[in-house]
């Protein structure tokens, strides 16, 4: 008999961010939620055309470093159907990385969120129907709750403008866009 690796009584819950070179967007979003989830998460990220090896794209860094997270040892790394499955939660950053992740594996349909997305539907969730505890057991109270929200919530722009080559603005930009929908999913996980 195999276990469903996403069993409830797992006491960790593993999440995966997604964005195209895995130098930008996503390492970003790694060491956000990773700096405000605590322990009981791990968070990972990779690429849908991963410039594997290269480390965080040097204008990501002092954003990073402000929000007070490091991207010391980060290695962009090219995404595979093994990552995604292994993933409790799979955050691309863009509605075409949800079609490229779900296209190689359907069955993460409903654990598959763009960022932006579960932030707002996190939002619409009442915090009582989520359980005390770590934020491991309340993300994962949390996928099934937003997933029924989908077509509820009203929609909005999904999709994090990808900064690479094109300049300190752009980086800043998509920058305040990742940032506050990570403290929302971390709140929201925190309790």
């Amino acid at each position: 008999m195999t276990t469903d690796p996403h069993a409830p009584s797992s006491a960790t819950f593993s999440v995966l961010t997604v964005c195209t070179g895995n130098i930008c967007r996503s390492p970003a979003v790694e060491r956000l939620l990773a700096a405000g989830l605590g322990s009981t998460v791990t968070v990972t990220s990779a690429g849908t055309r991963a410039m594997v090896g290269h480390p965080v794209s040097p204008p990501m860094v002092p954003l990073l470093t402000a929000a007070g997270v490091s991207s010391e040892g980060f290695v962009a790394r090219q995404l595979t159907e093994q990552l995604v499955r292994e993933a409790d939660l799979v955050l691309p950053l863009t509605r075409a990385h949800r079609a490229a992740v779900v296209d190689l594996a359907p069955a993460a349909v409903r654990r598959t969120f763009t960022l932006l997305e579960l932030a707002r539907l996190a939002a619409a969730v009442d915090p009582a129907d989520l359980p005390a505890g770590p934020p491991a057991a309340r993300l994962r109270a949390l996928l099934p709750l937003a997933a029924a929200r989908r077509g509820h919530v009203p929609p909005g722009d999904d999709d994090v403008v990808d900064p690479y080559g094109r300049g300190d603005a752009l980086y800043a930009e998509s920058f305040g866009l990742i940032e506050p929908a990570v403290r929302a999913i971390v709140a929201v996980a925190r309790g």
